[in-house]
């Protein structure tokens, strides 16, 4: 998949997140077209692992968003074919490992120093004050560049 405007995406993932869309959607989105898969349907399905999957503050969105790009680009799709497993596993993994080496951890409630394992479903308002308390924008900008430059390599 070369000619891949890494910049490009990243900043695209983090206008989605800014204009209300949560972590996985963003970065799911930015690369959702490669995949010839449309906005609103990419949003459809990473929706539920925005907030750490569900705002259960376990694995980043994010992070999630990336994986969910793994299973596209790599795809598993056939139960057998162990060599297709590995590989997208291996890319999850790599994915994460970058991630984590510039973070200090995958985990949403890590990364957002919470004393607490999950948040009530309701999401929160954004509002400047929430964007300038929480890492989240740059957190899914990150996140759209490590699977953006992994994608630009396959």
């Amino acid at each position: 998949m070369k000619n891949i405007d890494v910049a490009k995406r990243a900043a695209q993932a983090e206008n989605y997140f800014r204009a209300g869309y949560n972590c996985a959607q963003s970065v799911y989105m930015a690369y959702a077209d490669l995949f010839d898969m449309d906005v609103d349907m990419a949003a459809k399905i990473s929706a539920p692992l925005g907030g750490g999957m569900g705002r259960l503050r376990e694995v980043c969105g994010a992070c999630s968003g990336m994986f969910l790009l793994a299973g596209l680009a790599i795809p598993a799709n056939n139960p057998q074919d162990k060599d297709a497993k590995t590989a997208n596993y291996r890319m999850v993994q790599e994915l994460a490992a970058e991630f984590k080496a510039e973070n200090g951890s995958i985990i949403c409630r890590e990364l957002l120093g919470l004393d607490h394992q999950h948040d009530a479903p309701t999401p929160e308002t954004r509002t400047e004050t929430y964007y300038k308390k929480r890492p989240c924008a740059e957190l899914v900008h990150l996140a759209a560049e490590i699977v953006g430059k992994k994608l630009a390599n396959l």
